[in-house]
């Protein structure tokens, strides 16, 4: 099922990369600087009641993530970006050294508003943190796979629309 899910994202990427042809691109101001770069994500913590009841620490432990700039605005911020490669994290429960690991190895296109927003295209599995009331899964560290779109608002408020997967609050797994 991965490598079925997995031609599915490439498909759609090579049919919006195609759409990026050179000419177009120009004319709107967009460039398409297209090298692959690591996009290592860094170690954090929060602190009790941000994302679980206790305070926790997230670390990855596998981290192969790279990432393709597909277009630019004028300006040379990112418009559409592609990420991919392993990520495994470690979810540490800092109260009482409970660890669980997630495998957030999944495949995203990332879409920047201008305003600070941004969408999110994704074959999962991808971690997400949600705080409380600001999106459509309840607080914790979400562990979503499957096909589906997250959409954020400029203060990192998410909405998630699922094609078809699952959710898992890693938090459980810790607790």
């Amino acid at each position: 099922m991965r490598f079925t899910l997995s031609v599915a994202v490439a498909s759609v990427v090579a049919a919006i990369v195609a759409t990026l042809p050179g000419t177009a691109s120009a004319a709107s101001g967009d460039s398409a600087p297209g090298a692959w770069e690591p996009a290592p994500q860094a170690a954090f913590e929060l602190p009790a009641g941000a994302r679980c009841d206790f305070a926790v620490r997230v670390e990855p432990v596998v981290d192969e993530v790279r990432k393709l700039t597909l277009a630019t605005y004028p300006d040379g911020s990112p418009k559409r970006e592609l990420f991919t490669g392993a990520l495994i994290d470690r979810v540490t429960n800092l109260e009482t050294g409970a660890t669980s690991t997630a495998d957030a190895s999944g495949t995203a296109l990332v879409v920047y508003g201008t305003d600070g927003s941004m969408t999110w295209y994704v074959t999962g599995p991808v971690l997400l943190g949600f705080r409380e009331n600001a999106g459509s899964l309840p607080k914790g560290l979400w562990l979503v796979d499957g096909q589906f779109t997250v959409e954020f608002t400029a203060t990192f408020e998410k909405t998630i629309t699922m094609l078809h997967g699952t959710t898992h609050n890693v938090c459980t797994d810790v607790d």
